[in-house]
């Protein structure tokens, strides 16, 4: 909900005045004014209406490694950069062949239904071995049915 006003001061000669997105103050401004926004959600807005304008350098770029490649006791990249633990060992460059990363297994995603009926199996499959159990107690503390 936005605000038919927002907090306005000087201090030094100088008047600062809160954003109306995110409550910040704004450094410079007019005496008149009534709102502002500052530099951040402006950036903000721009990029929500015209995705497209995203500069090259703030997209994410590939490294060409694979994820967790930090994480492996030794991963040697294609250009035959070895890295232990994700520490470069410029001794060992070119004296490895390139890791090879084999592709995650992709699970298939239940439905709520499937997880009901996967809960119900496993619950039933409890309910035999508690029963198993019982019968097993019984017959060692010597109350055996005989029938």
């Amino acid at each position: 909900m936005k605000k038919d006003w927002y907090v306005k001061f000087k201090e030094k000669g100088v008047i600062y005045m809160q954003c109306k997105y995110c409550d910040t103050y704004v450094k410079n401004v007019s005496e008149d004014a009534i709102a502002t926004t500052c530099g951040t959600c402006t950036t903000l807005i721009q990029l929500k209406k015209f995705p497209d304008s995203l500069p090259k350098s703030w997209q994410k770029q590939s490294t060409g490694r694979p994820a967790g490649w930090h994480f492996m006791n030794e991963f040697v990249d294609k250009d035959g950069n070895v890295f232990h633990k994700g520490v470069e060992q410029p001794k060992l460059k070119g004296t490895l062949k390139p890791t090879k990363v084999k592709p995650s297994k992709k699970r298939k995603k239940l439905s709520a239904d499937e997880k009901l009926f996967k809960q119900a199996e496993v619950h039933k499959e409890k309910q035999k071995l508690k029963r198993a159990f019982k019968k097993q107690k019984d017959f060692l503390d010597g109350k055996v049915n005989l029938k």
